[in-house]
């Protein structure tokens, strides 16, 4: 009962199911680094439960002969050897725990990591289509399922059965009438059992669906954004009351599977007392005729309460044992998720890059939905359609050293050019190369070393201003930081911080304003001096005096680097060497800032309106 409640995962009905061969070979294949342990395991289970059996057999001994003999030395020697069984069973239970904390934290540490690094590989694509709280389930409360499904499950079957089959044989040893009448009484266990045992499932699945919703919402109330949202639209009441009903709900299934449990416990212990009575009054009757002595029947009352706990337990064994297995199930679909961006099987090392581009007739369609449908939320059937085309032969060559911009009304494509640059994604059709080596080719850790980005919204750490900065160059000391800083015009901000480099920016940067955070976002992207640099509406949330400052900084910072700048604020752009206008993911102007005016196109449109504005 127990196991059931402790059980971690989302919500899933095992009735009916069965365990795939295919998972119990994946499990022995992660539990196999600890068969020494889990043998130790078993073998701890099996001494326990073997040394269970000595004091009702001594007890026999003791009431039939040593003190019907008066055999006082005898007496203190089999006092000892219920103190050494004792003993014995408690080093036994020692050894057992120690071995499954091993295991079970052994356990947790390798999916954990293999979990963490696959997910980190994935593309982008699989994080916008995953909920966050989803993932981060399957490394918690998954992982920890999968755990117990080693050593929780499999030690209760384990020593139930051991305990059992022990139990029944040393029973029949001392008379077979007793154990036959006590196997009779079985079906009061087991046909309650089963019932509660699917009882209890179903109130363990819409519990964990329960805490799962209440969970969800303090996760997405408890962000600044999240808390912003909720203060702007004055809906703290509305939310109160809403989380207080889940919460109420939570409260209500919890009690229900209490008093359910509790009933269910008292009437096992009841129908146990009635088996302990049945026995006390067969064995009774044997006392009297002399088939057995009193002895006996003792053991066989204190070993009849050995039989029906495990019984018990070992009738909901299937049950358990499929919602363990769940978990393993839920963490194999993610370790099984297929990552399309991956290194190629010789890859190329990008070595001091020069940093020419070329799109070659890039054609490009986000692939198809193929996400884990338990990380995706509200997904819908109808999304796996033909994708849309967002580009179409594009055709873009930058020189090293060269600063290109793209601009375009919103949608048009240009932030997906700059994601096809890392392999944030792939090309559907053509090529992008770097210094004339397709990017599919390249090493990935060498290839993204080689660029740097600065996004539309920086994302920082909620960490110092020094380890955000460290992120890009791990090993950056003092000096070069500053140096940063000060070319991003962000160190005279960071000398009025209470702490310095020291102090905490906070969740995603709270702490500091739009313009600040790109500012240090630019730092770090200096910080890591890289051959490529792309800014992506890098200064969009600065006003006209900052960005002003910033365009100063980075044309000093961006020569003899490539640059690729994404920008609506065309003021930006216009001492690009060449300006690429796109249009529905394609190019149809390209040229200086003076020569596309003089065109009068789109790009002279797009200018028109916003110096108008």
């Amino acid at each position: 009962m127990s196991m059931m409640r402790m059980l971690h995962q989302d919500p899933a009905n095992t009735e009916g199911a069965s365990i795939e061969r295919a998972t119990v070979r994946r499990v022995w294949e992660w539990a196999s680094p600890y068969k020494k342990q889990l043998v130790g395991f078993v073998l701890a289970i099996v001494a326990a439960a073997l040394l269970a059996l000595v004091a009702p057999l001594v007890f026999k001994s003791i009431i039939d002969e040593t003190l019907p003999d008066g055999d006082s030395a005898r007496l203190t020697k089999q006092a000892l050897l219920v103190a050494a069984a004792a003993l014995g069973t408690w080093v036994a239970s020692l050894l057992e725990r120690t071995w499954s904390a091993r295991i079970g934290e052994g356990l947790i540490y390798d999916l954990r990591n293999a979990l963490f690094d696959h997910v980190q590989r994935m593309p982008l694509q699989f994080f916008t289509r995953s909920q966050t709280g989803a993932l981060v389930s399957r490394l918690n409360n998954d992982v920890i399922g999968a755990q117990r499904a080693v050593t929780g499950t499999l030690g209760t079957v384990v020593s139930n059965v051991i305990t059992l089959i022990t139990t029944v044989i040393a029973m029949i040893a001392l008379d077979w009438r007793i154990t036959l009448a006590t196997v009779i009484l079985l079906p009061l266990f087991l046909i309650p059992a089963k019932r509660v045992g699917r009882k209890l499932q179903s109130f363990t699945r819409d519990s964990m669906q329960l805490n799962a919703e209440m969970n969800a919402q303090m996760t997405e109330r408890f962000g600044v954004a999240g808390a912003l949202l909720v203060k702007l639209f004055g809906r703290h009441g509305d939310e109160s009351s809403e989380f207080s009903r889940r919460a109420s709900d939570v409260r209500d299934i919890g009690v229900r599977t209490a008093i359910f449990t509790r009933v269910f416990m008292a009437t096992m212990g009841l129908v146990g007392a009635i088996g302990v009575a049945a026995v006390y009054w067969l064995g009774g009757q044997q006392v009297i005729s002399g088939a057995i002595t009193a002895g006996a029947l003792v053991a066989m009352a204190t070993l009849v309460t050995r039989i029906y706990e495990p019984l018990t337990s070992l009738t909901n064994a299937r049950v358990d044992v499929m919602s363990a297995f769940v978990s393993f199930e839920r963490v194999f679909e993610v370790l099984d998720e297929p990552n399309p961006i991956t290194n190629p099987p010789d890859p190329i090392v990008l070595s001091d890059p020069r940093g020419r581009i070329e799109f070659h007739n890039v054609d490009f369609s986000y692939p198809e939905s193929a996400s884990i449908a338990s990380l995706e939320i509200g997904a819908s059937p109808s999304e796996t359609g033909t994708p849309r085309q967002i580009l179409h032969d594009l055709n873009v060559e930058i020189a090293p050293g060269e600063t290109v911009a793209l601009v375009g009304p919103s949608g048009a494509g240009k932030s997906t050019v700059a994601s096809l640059l890392p392999r944030l994604y792939d090309v559907t059709s053509g090529a992008v190369r770097i210094d004339g080596n397709d990017v599919r080719d390249l090493d990935l850790d060498s290839l993204r070393s080689a660029i740097g980005v600065v996004a539309q919204d920086p994302h920082l750490f909620h960490d110092t201003v020094g380890n955000n900065l460290r992120y890009a160059r791990p090993d950056a000391t003092t000096d070069q930081m500053v140096e940063a800083c000060r070319s991003a015009r962000i160190m005279n901000v960071i000398d009025e911080l209470p702490d310095g480099f020291d102090t905490m920016v906070g969740e995603r940067g709270y702490r500091l304003s739009g313009g600040e955070k790109q500012r240090l976002a630019i730092a770090r992207l200096l910080l890591k001096d890289p051959a490529v640099v792309v800014l992506d509406e890098a200064t969009s949330s600065l006003d006209a005096e900052n960005e002003a400052a910033i365009q100063e900084a980075l044309s000093v910072a961006l020569q003899n680097r490539t640059a690729l700048v994404i920008a609506h604020r065309l003021s930006t752009v216009k001492s690009a060497d060449n300006i690429v206008v796109l249009d529905e993911g394609r190019i149809v102007e390209t040229g200086k800032h003076h020569e596309l005016l003089a065109v009068d196109g789109l790009y002279a449109e797009l200018y028109r309106t916003l110096v108008s504005d």
